[in-house]
């Protein structure tokens, strides 16, 4: 569809409140609760869910229905200012977490909330700048062929504002019943969040389940086909492959463990055999999946970047409200400038070949990011994908370069870091900017907010991360950071050669294997490499999602009104469980005991029967939806 033949929501000749002081801040407390919750559900369970549709909704709940106001694209502002919190929080968090490992591990001083801070910002703001050229290229030129779903859902949702009242009731009601329960359950911990069976008959296997909002907030927002695949991983890794390792190696001492598979067993039970033995081989099928869809992907990438290349600036400087962008001179002045001061400034270990790989890769991968979100929505795109590949670029590079050890792993995880979080944040951008293009918003203003968005997110985020590390560590029982355990792993195995590859290589082939039946395969990846209790939970979620879809409804609307009410409700959950997460990490730090397990223990049989009473409220808050419209 032509440029001059879509009428957006409100013309372009039509001038109402859009970028205000209001909007501003509104949206940059929903950029640090909403990077902060997303902070915490990636740390925990290695995926992070989109912002944009539940900034959308609260606010048209504050804005429009309590202070009064009305202007769509004042609206409109807050959702693309919140989102950029998620989206940066996602960036940061698949990588940076090894700078804090490795720390731990005395190969590297900690990392400075400083430099956690710029890596963050530089990597947000250039996600954004690198995103502006393109715009006329993949938003106005293909919109009839780029869908960018979630930015179209969003637009949608802020258009039917009439009904934002009851939406941004259900997201808070969400947010207030996953607060209380996750308080006390791991904060006064009446009950415990992780229930564990052994299974003594079946040598090696296990079962649980983590009984927490955000799981089934996950699995009902990601719907049962994802949900089941990511059981099935770690069914296999549960059920298949720790068996097999308690059987055949019983009397073996397998790398990384020091003492023999029989000892690990009769001192650390199913966990052992997990940390030691599956966490390798879930790294190597995550590193396999993302490496094939991106190859899958490269006849599209290559077309999208020869075309996008083409068009590299053209239509940036319209004459009208909705054609403005930020003028290109002052994209690529600020680009070049960054990429100088990351080289100069030594509290980031990047050196000259480093900061022109981020600029080469960036804008390739923002690029790559932007159209993928378009035809695929941002839930599958592959960012940890692109991480790995440029990861391994970069090592290679440093390492040819004489860059090795220490410095070298740390060049690599901060190039690492900067390029996972542009292709991350332009990807976010593109929704936006989408969501901008249907409303009628001034794309300039619109760009603005996404850099304020980012700026307010690279302060906190740091914050956050030294928060939570200093709380629980990276690594944990509680904090797996999964994603940036394998970006650590991968980076370590390349510059140290100390990685157990027949572990990984094992992973790497039950990719392969997904991938030949046509599975999926980063799903079934994700649930090799997570414990079966995080997926135990999330699958939870999505089996009510698949009840919800399989009842009768009156009519389609009805239908998608109600899976879309439950949606809001498990935002609002995921949203309410990361705020208290952050808030039990702050007590942890502090010392703070709030622990009254010895008076009043509800025990595993009391966690699941309130689990199917958190299960249950989604259910009844979807059905809201229903009752609304009567």
């Amino acid at each position: 569809m032509e440029e001059k033949k879509f009428q957006p929501f409100v013309p372009a000749d039509k001038v109402v409140p859009e970028f205000t002081v209001f909007s501003v801040i509104l949206g940059a407390i929903l950029a640090v609760v909403f990077g902060g919750a997303n902070a915490y559900l990636g740390l925990r369970v290695g995926m992070t869910v989109s912002a944009s549709i539940p900034a959308a909704v609260i606010s048209m709940g504050v804005i429009r229905f309590i202070f009064k106001r009305d202007s769509i694209l004042e609206n409109n502002m807050v959702q693309t200012i919140g989102s950029a919190g998620e989206s940066l929080a996602a960036g940061a968090i698949f990588t940076m977490p090894a700078l804090f490992m490795w720390a731990a591990d005395g190969l590297c001083d900690m990392p400075s909330l400083i430099d956690i801070g710029l890596i963050a910002l530089f990597g947000g703001v250039l996600g954004v700048l690198m995103m502006i050229p393109l715009r006329s290229a993949l938003i106005v030129k293909e919109h009839g062929t780029l869908g960018y779903p979630e930015g179209k859902a969003c637009a949608e949702v802020l258009m039917a504002g009439e009904e934002g009242g009851a939406k941004a009731s259900t997201v808070f009601w969400g947010l207030g019943i996953a607060a209380v329960y996750k308080f006390v359950a791991d904060g006064l911990k009446l009950f415990p969040s992780e229930v564990d069976y052994t299974i003594d008959a079946y040598k090696g296997s296990g079962f649980g389940v983590d009984v927490l909002p955000a799981l089934a907030g996950v699995g009902y927002i990601c719907g049962p086909r994802i949900s089941s695949y990511m059981f099935a991983g770690s069914t296999i890794a549960w059920f298949v492959l720790m068996p097999m390792i308690a059987l055949f190696g019983s009397d073996l001492v397998i790398y990384p463990a020091d003492v023999s598979v029989a000892e690990l067993w009769a001192t650390g039970g199913t966990w052992d055999l997990w940390s030691k033995f599956i966490r390798y081989i879930g790294a190597g099928a995550l590193a396999a999946g993302g490496i094939i869809s991106l190859i899958k992907s490269l006849p599209m990438i290559v077309r999208t970047f020869a075309a996008a290349f083409k068009d590299y600036g053209k239509g940036s400087a319209g004459t009208l409200r909705t054609e403005q962008d930020l003028s290109i001179k002052v994209v690529l002045l600020v680009c070049l400038g960054i990429a100088v001061f990351m080289w100069l400034f030594p509290g980031i270990p990047v050196n000259l070949i480093g900061a022109l790989i981020i600029l080469v890769f960036g804008f390739f991968f923002a690029t790559v990011s932007s159209r993928m979100v378009g035809l695929i929505g941002s839930s599958n795109n592959p960012v940890s994908g692109m991480s790995i590949a440029t990861l391994l670029i970069a090592t290679i590079t440093l390492k040819a370069a004489g860059s090795t050890g220490a410095s070298g792993m740390v060049g690599a995880i901060a190039i690492g870091s900067v390029i996972c979080i542009i292709a991350a944040i332009a990807g976010d951008t593109s929704q936006d900017l989408k969501t901008g293009f249907l409303l009628g918003a001034t794309p300039r203003k619109q760009q603005i907010g996404e850099l304020i968005g980012v700026c307010v997110s690279a302060v906190a985020i740091g914050a956050i991360l030294y928060l939570l590390n200093a709380a629980w560590g990276f690594g944990s029982e509680e904090l797996g950071a999964p994603q940036a355990m394998m970006m650590k792993m991968v980076i370590e195995g390349v510059m140290g050669g100390n990685l157990p590859w027949a572990l990984v290589f094992t992973g790497v082939f039950i990719a392969v294997a997904m991938e030949i039946l046509g599975l999926p395969v980063l799903p079934v990846a994700i649930g090799i490499y997570l414990p079966i209790h995080l997926n135990a939970g999330i699958m939870a979620g999505g089996l009510v999602r698949l009840a919800m879809e399989k009842r009768k409804y009156a009519s389609e609307k009805a239908k998608n009104d109600c899976i879309q009410s439950g949606i809001l409700y498990t935002s609002g959950m995921i949203a309410g469980e990361g705020v208290v997460g952050i808030l039990l990490a702050v007590f942890a730090v502090l010392g703070w005991n709030l622990d009254l397990s010895g008076i009043i223990n509800l025990g595993n049989i009391g966690g699941l029967v309130l689990f199917g009473g958190l299960l249950a409220t989604i259910v009844l808050f979807a059905n809201k939806a229903l009752k609304d419209q009567k």
